[in-house]
């Protein structure tokens, strides 16, 4: 089963510590070689990207920054686990490596597993992902 880790911030984006990007990395190098880690990576600043939207029928880009933005994406990763708890457990550990190395930064890592195509061509929802 195939999961994204979102990972969002209140707080204004600044760049990890040279410690959190070092235990990230460890991590990350551990969970790839194991063949759970499929992707990650941080994501630049909003001012650098832009949005396509559909408001009242009519298509617009809008470069950022983005005046609604409350909480930041800074990154995230896919990985191949057997099921949610084997995420969450994965979660709580990538954000303790946070916790550890960047005292006072607050966020959120939401794990959400993928929808798989369905037989018919739809998307379903692997519910073995709640087991």
């Amino acid at each position: 089963m195939r999961f994204m880790y979102i990972v969002t911030s209140p707080q204004p984006p600044g760049p990890p510590t040279p410690a959190l990007m070092e235990a990230m990395g460890r991590l990350a190098e551990r969970e790839i070689k194991a063949g759970r880690m499929i992707d990650t990576g941080g994501l630049l600043p909003v001012a650098m990207g832009a949005q396509v939207r559909i408001t009242d029928g009519k298509l617009n880009v809008v470069d950022g920054p983005f005046v609604e933005t409350k909480e930041m994406i800074g990154g995230y990763a896919i990985f191949e686990l057997r099921n949610k708890e084997e995420a969450v457990a994965a979660a709580v550990e990538f954000m303790q490596l946070h916790k550890e190395h960047m005292p006072g930064w607050e966020g959120t890592c939401e794990v959400r597993p993928f929808a798989t195509p369905g037989a018919d061509g739809g998307c379903q929802i692997d519910v073995s992902a709640c087991a």
